[in-house]
């Protein structure tokens, strides 16, 4: 059974530094591609932060020189260092995986974390 769950969520104040985390439960599968999307209220979902198996990394330009998205693939889980919050980061951000068996591709995705930037 594959799960992916995210932590590290909550209210932070303008400035403020929270690391997300997330961690698949990948059972026979292995994990190549891993991103964090986010959703604010009202607006569509956009990815904030990708990163392959090889780490190089990606991000929106919205997050650039704030964010920075990190794996330790021996143990499974991602994270997403957020720097600098502004209330417009304010959004329930998501883990989004790839996983691959044999010559498949799956995507997965877990339940979300709130993330309030206010003061």
């Amino acid at each position: 059974q594959v799960q992916l769950v995210e932590s590290g969520g909550g209210l932070v104040q303008p400035g403020g530094s929270p690391r997300l985390s997330c961690t698949v439960s990948r059972g026979k599968y292995s994990v190549e591609e891993m991103r964090w999307h986010r959703q604010a209220p009202g607006k569509q979902r956009e990815m904030v932060a990708q990163i392959p198996t090889s780490g190089v990394q990606n991000y929106a330009e919205s997050v650039k020189g704030r964010f920075t998205i990190s794996r330790v693939n021996a143990k499974n889980t991602m994270y997403l260092q957020m720097n600098s919050l502004e209330p417009e980061d304010t959004a329930v951000y998501y883990c989004n995986a790839v996983l691959r068996w044999g010559k498949r591709d799956s995507d997965y995705w877990g339940q979300g974390t709130q993330v309030t930037v206010s003061s």
